[in-house]
């Protein structure tokens, strides 16, 4: 049997990936197959196929694409006990393997996660990469808690919209920045100072934050040193990863850790100047962490906020339409066979 899958074929622009008919996967031990119902687009994904992650993880092409999705279960592989065919299910794919942009797709039990009732496909196939992302650097690199000043540049974009509202969570209060045309969002997600980079400029509005989590990179980063107050920290999604990268979030050992040293060396010296941390997230895959975003969005706490959806034979069109950077929230393809 086949399926429709968009391939990765080589390293480049739009052209190096294209739908193709391969043959469907199976489960192997402890692995679920899952009817694919809607995909997640991530930048990660264009960064992938741009060769730019290649020093990270060179896959062996070609390749599946596809870093996020939902659908329901097909079939269980042995040793399978969480999940039974019909349950709909979503899931932040393996790193090592991604396979989301297709119409079936094999996933680790242990990264699947039941969605809740209360929203479809679509909405669930945004919420694994950028949910699990704002919780894990929220809560387990920012530490944040109650009373907590937090900073969230760029709040409405796909993991900023999840940033704001599970940092609401936590008990913080929450300055982020965003257009105009951003801020009814950010505001109806929670945001307590919204700054119109506009207009505005971040670092001369503030003073003092507990933390930063950096979802733009590049000047925005350099300039989030300057707002943290000493003993403080800034986790990026958006800089250069730095030696704790290569250890914990990679596994990684010596050389990888090296190099990133060197890479980071100017982030890393501008947080000393500033007397704070500084620390670049890769999220990992967690099916317990994603049944916890499960019960928050169950319970109204937080929210999946969907820009686009576009017909999965469109999808070099959603590519397109997330590159060009506007998106408020996320971008989503939806499978023919939905």
């Amino acid at each position: 049997m086949t399926m429709r899958a968009f391939v990765l074929t080589g390293y480049g622009g739009p052209e190096a990936a294209q739908l193709r008919d391969i043959p469907r996967p199976r489960p192997a031990r402890g692995d679920v197959l899952v009817r694919v119902h809607a995909a997640g687009l991530n930048p990660v994904d264009y960064k992938t196929r741009e060769g730019k992650l290649r020093v990270i993880k060179r896959y062996p092409l070609p390749i599946v694409m596809g870093n996020e999705m939902a659908g329901v279960v097909e079939e269980c592989g042995e040793g399978v006990t969480s999940f039974v065919p019909g349950d709909r299910v979503f899931a932040r794919m393996p790193k090592e393997a991604m396979g989301g942009f297709a119409e079936y797709a094999v996933v680790p039990e242990g990264f699947l996660a039941k969605i809740p009732a209360s929203i479809d496909f679509n909405a669930a196939a945004g919420v694994p990469l950028a949910g699990l992302t704002a919780l894990q650097a929220l809560r387990d690199e920012l530490h944040v808690t109650q009373g907590n000043r937090i900073f969230i540049p760029g709040g409405a974009g796909g993991v900023g919209t999840f940033a704001i509202q599970v940092a609401k969570w936590l008990g913080a209060e929450v300055t982020t920045t965003a257009s105009p045309r951003g801020r009814a969002l950010v505001e109806q997600l929670g945001a307590d100072v919204v700054i119109d980079y506009t207009t505005q400029r971040f670092e001369e509005e503030l003073r003092d934050m507990d933390g930063v989590l950096d979802l733009l990179g590049g000047e925005t980063l350099m300039k989030s040193f300057g707002v943290v107050k000493p003993g403080g920290k800034v986790v990026s999604i958006a800089g250069m990863p730095e030696p704790e990268t290569a250890r914990k979030d990679l596994g990684r050992g010596a050389v990888l850790a090296t190099l990133f040293w060197f890479i980071s060396y100017r982030l890393r010296a501008e947080a000393r100047k500033h007397h704070v941390s500084y620390r670049y997230l890769f999220m990992h895959p967690s099916g317990s962490e994603l049944t916890e975003l499960a019960g928050l969005i169950a319970d109204d706490t937080v929210r999946p906020v969907i820009d686009r959806v576009f017909p999965f034979q469109d999808i070099a069109k959603a590519f397109a339409y997330l590159e060009a950077g506007h998106a408020k929230g996320k971008v989503v393809v939806q499978m023919t066979s939905s």
